[in-house]
Formats: structure tokens, C-alpha cells, sequence
């Protein structure tokens, strides 16, 4: 049978949208919470059928519900909402006649064309804010170790703030540009000591502690504030 990609199951707690996924390199199943759809997703190993998927969820059925329950409430881009911005608040403005598609002005972000666009242009709005703040952080970082990152991008990526690939191209979740500048400024120098060492060894976070003073405050604030920055757009 067919396994599905998504779909809505009646749990004791009640319906709940599952995604399920297989992976060639999951040795069990495994099930997380999705901030971002506010569902739960399964991954199996390959050889693994359905029915292991939900035996796992009905023993978990609790766990699910309550994780599940304590998501913050999902905020749209849509005018007159807040977004964060370096982890300041900026109401949304909708001003359809100007000219430009989206900028900050007075600690707004104002948004101009038709209202069916005003989310996607809020969301290329912050990409191209992520983009150029994180660009200019790795390369004044990477300058301070001689070493230079094949390609910078920024993805709508949900379980990683940061990679760094084998060729030296690092990525970057553009939902960082949400989050206050010390933890912009900590992913950014984790990624380029990557380019140094690719392992979380010593000679590593020597170099992260190197480029950056903020680690010791940034890692508590993503695991305690992350998640909530998924429920937003």
C-alpha cells in the first residue's frame, strides 16, 4: 500500500493533520511536531510499513496533544498584524496605491499592490532582509578566518537555522531576520567555522567563540523562542 503525504487522522485528542515521510537513513520510526502546519510528522525507514507509523503515534497520542496544544496561535501576514523585525514588532500597513512593493517606515512595514499579494511581498520582503544582513555578517566573519563560503542563500528551511554544505555553500533560515541581532550574529559565525571544521569538536567552537561572543546567550534563546518564529507568515 501507498503510503500517503499528508493526511487528517482522528487521534483521542481529535483530528490531526500527519505528514508522513520515509528516509533511507532512519534505523526507527520517529515522530516530531510541525510549528510551521501545526500538525505531526512520522518518518519511517524504508522497510517499515504504516501500520509501525501508527502504533507510534497512539502510544504518543498524549504527547502529541499536549505539544500540539501549547503551539502559539499561527500569525498571517495580512494588514495590520505584527511582524518581527531583529525581534521588534512592525505592524503591517497595507498602503495599495504607493509605489514600491515593501519598506519600513515610522517602524512599519508597508506593503504596496493588490491585498491577495500583500503576504508573499511581506515575505520577499524579509528573504531579501535575511539575505543581505546574514551576506554581510559570514563575509566580514569569514574575512577574519581567511576563508571564503562558495555561495550564500537563504531557505524556508524548518528543522535548521543554518547548514553548511561540503563545497562550502551555507544556508540560512530567512526567519533569522526575525530574531534579535546577537542571534543572527551567532548562526552566522556558526556556519563560517564550519568552513574551518566541519564537526562540533573543540577547534571548532573555539573558532564560533572566535567570531562571535553571543553563543552563550543565542542557543538557549532558539530552543526557547524558535519554535514560535515557525507560526509566523
Amino acid at each position: 500500500m501507498e503510503l500517503p503525504r499528508t493526511e487528517v487522522l482522528a487521534l483521542p485528542s481529535g483530528p490531526t493533520r500527519v505528514e508522513w515521510r520515509r528516509n533511507r537513513r532512519a534505523r526507527r520510526v520517529s515522530l516530531r511536531i510541525d510549528p510551521c502546519g501545526g500538525g505531526v510528522v512520522v518518518t519511517l525507514p524504508m522497510r517499515a510499513g504504516r501500520g509501525a507509523g501508527m502504533a507510534l503515534l497512539m502510544n504518543h497520542a498524549e504527547w502529541v496533544a499536549n505539544r500540539l496544544a501549547a503551539l502559539p496561535d499561527a500569525l498571517p501576514f495580512e494588514d495590520g498584524s505584527e511582524v518581527p523585525i531583529d525581534h521588534k514588532p512592525h505592524r503591517i500597513r497595507h498602503v495599495p496605491q504607493a509605489c514600491g512593493e515593501a519598506w519600513i517606515e515610522n517602524g512599519e512595514l508597508h506593503v504596496s499592490g493588490a491585498p491577495e499579494f500583500l503576504s508573499r511581498r511581506v515575505t520577499d520582503y524579509l528573504r531579501a532582509e535575511a539575505l543581505r544582513r546574514l551576506s554581510a555578517l559570514v563575509v566580514a566573519k569569514a574575512a577574519q578566518i581567511n576563508v571564503t563560503p562558495r555561495r550564500i542563500a537563504v531557505k524556508d528551511t524548518r528543522s535548521r537555522w543554518g547548514s553548511c554544505a561540503v563545497d562550502g555553500s551555507l544556508a540560512f533560515s530567512w526567519r533569522l531576520v526575525m530574531t534579535p541581532e546577537f542571534v543572527q550574529d551567532y548562526v552566522a559565525a556558526h556556519e563560517v567555522a564550519h568552513l574551518k571544521h566541519m564537526n562540533h569538536g573543540k577547534r571548532f567552537w573555539s573558532v564560533v567563540n572566535q567570531l562571535t561572543p553571543h553563543a552563550e546567550a543565542a542557543i538557549p534563546w532558539l530552543r526557547a523562542e524558535g519554535f514560535r518564529l515557525l507560526r509566523i507568515g
